[in-house]
């Protein structure tokens, strides 16, 4: 049998952690550069010295934790992060990182030194919920956005992230992109229904999703609701239901890994007894298939032009990102998957619907993900939850998983 973590441990610092930014519903909330995230860090940060590892804080406050190997070859990263949304979960983000600590606490109780380092980070605002660009921690670190870039950033309270960072004492020294990673394993909550349904322990991340989000605007021509005819009318509503009603179709067409979302939407004049003058309305569309994701904008796109010939309406599309799918490397789902096999713990591959710092360091580095349940599928909420049992488990892979590659 292959030594495990100790999972005692594990929950201690799971349950240490949600006490900052804690919440009377039992969520969490911990937005980045806030004093409840300097606390946080200061936690992990002193948690990573009492391990002996080497810490270091870089440009944009992201926290390293190295344990050396036999070589300074270049090492094995674990990571997530520990920032929340407002009303967030204690297991999203925090898992990762606390994981990691508790894999380099377990290397070192079982004296084992690695021929290659084996590393843990915290990444700075991966939520994007105070600082609107999401990942800015990992984005930094790949050297895809400059400090200067992230110094730059204003917060939706009106902050500077720059200045916050400075005030929580984070604006480290250490140089974004000095530190270039062997491979990246990022242990994270599946957030998302399926390996909880399906009873399933771990999941072994084939890719991560890619995004197109638009915000359409529909135009038509208000009237009155009792007095227009049918035939008559230039009806901005009707047509945009007729468009979220197609994304399902667009969807279910286009296979599995299609997802295509309507989330917010608004009605112009919005009053019960006038036909709608305008809809307003988002599309997130995702696919961990660049081809297929570009598809379905395409399908999409040709849809709108035949509503707007059939409604007789005139509809407009903007672009509110696009981020392209990244794929997990090869030889780490290999390794993931032979770690869960060799624990006999039930696993399955499958993609990331929700876009984490792996996607930007599968543009830097080979980078997997192991995923573990989230019960009912609840994540970003105070009921996210992930049992013990399914916590240890993830991380007896991770723990294997970093072990073998350390060795190549």
């Amino acid at each position: 049998m292959e030594f495990k973590i100790n999972k005692a441990r594990f929950d201690q610092r799971l349950a240490e952690l949600a006490k900052i930014g804690a919440r009377q519903d039992g969520g969490v909330s911990r937005l980045a550069l806030t004093d409840e995230d300097k606390a946080a860090r200061d936690l992990v940060v002193g948690w990573m010295k009492e391990l002996n590892l080497q810490v270091h804080i870089d440009q944009v406050g992201n926290l390293i934790g190295i344990l050396p190997g036999k070589t300074a070859e270049e090492p094995v990263v674990m990571g997530s992060h520990i920032d929340t949304v407002p009303a967030g979960g204690r297991f999203d983000g925090a898992a990762g990182v606390l994981a990691g600590l508790e894999v380099l606490e377990t290397i070192q109780e079982q004296k084992i030194q690695t021929r290659r380092p084996i590393a843990v980070i915290a990444f700075t605002n991966e939520e994007g919920v105070r600082y609107r660009t999401d990942m800015i921690g990992s984005r930094a670190f790949c050297g895809f956005l400059s400090p200067k870039q992230a110094y730059a950033a204003r917060g939706t309270d009106g902050s500077n992230f720059g200045e916050e960072l400075k005030r929580i004492g984070y604006a480290g020294e250490f140089l974004c992109g000095s530190l270039h990673p062997h491979a990246y394993v990022e242990y994270h909550i599946e957030q998302g229904p399926v390996l909880d349904q399906q009873q399933i322990t771990v999941g072994v991340v084939t890719g991560i999703t890619g995004i197109s989000w638009q915000e359409v605007t529909i135009e038509g021509q208000a009237n009155h609701a009792g007095t227009t005819p049918t035939a008559m009318r230039h009806d901005a509503g009707l047509a945009a239901a007729r468009v979220i009603v197609y994304l399902r179709e667009l969807a279910n067409s286009l296979g599995e890994n299609q997802r295509a979302t309507c989330g917010t939407i608004a009605f112009l004049p919005n009053a019960i007894n006038v036909i709608p003058a305008k809809a307003v309305f988002s599309v997130d569309l995702r696919n961990s298939d660049e081809s297929v994701l570009m598809e379905a904008e395409l399908r999409l796109g040709d849809f709108l032009k035949r509503v707007e010939g059939e409604d007789g309406v005139s509809i407009n599309t903007v672009q509110l990102a696009r981020i392209q799918p990244e794929a997990c490397h090869p030889d780490i789902i290999t390794a993931i998957t032979q770690s869960a096999q060799d624990f006999d713990y039930r696993h399955r591959v499958m993609m990331s619907g929700a876009v984490h710092d792996a996607l930007i360091m599968a543009r830097y580095c080979p980078t997997g993900m192991i995923f573990v349940p989230s019960k009912n599928g609840i994540s970003h909420s105070p009921a996210e939850y992930t049992s013990l049992d399914d916590l240890e488990a993830g991380a007896n892979v991770l723990c294997h998983t970093v072990l073998n590659l350390s060795k190549r």
